[in-house]
């Protein structure tokens, strides 16, 4: 199984993006926004053959956009959860259904 490993540098935009919500996160410890994510893979590492060690990915946030109202953060939350069922429907009535 590959291992993911977030990048923490953090592209201008992304920050950009982020930083009109940066009080209230400071503020507030906990919490939450909805958000459309970009990532974009960075780096891969493949360990050597006698080593027993998994192969991992970096992955980098390069695109956000943070829901800005009520309306907007719902309708992100209903995808979300549409697209868990869809994610983890396999072998259910639910995939049939797709």
């Amino acid at each position: 199984m590959t291992t993911v490993k977030i990048d923490s540098k953090v592209l201008a935009d992304v920050e950009k993006a982020i930083r009109p919500h940066a009080k209230e996160l400071f503020a507030n410890l906990g919490t939450h926004l909805m958000a459309v994510v970009e990532l974009a893979s960075v780096e891969r590492t493949e360990p050597g053959p006698d080593e027993e060690k998994a192969d991992s990915v970096k992955i980098r946030v390069v695109g956000i956009e943070v829901a800005a109202d009520e309306f907007t953060d719902e309708r992100l939350r209903q995808q979300q959860q549409d697209m868990y069922r869809q994610r983890t429907s396999e072998g259910t009535f639910d995939s049939l259904a797709s």
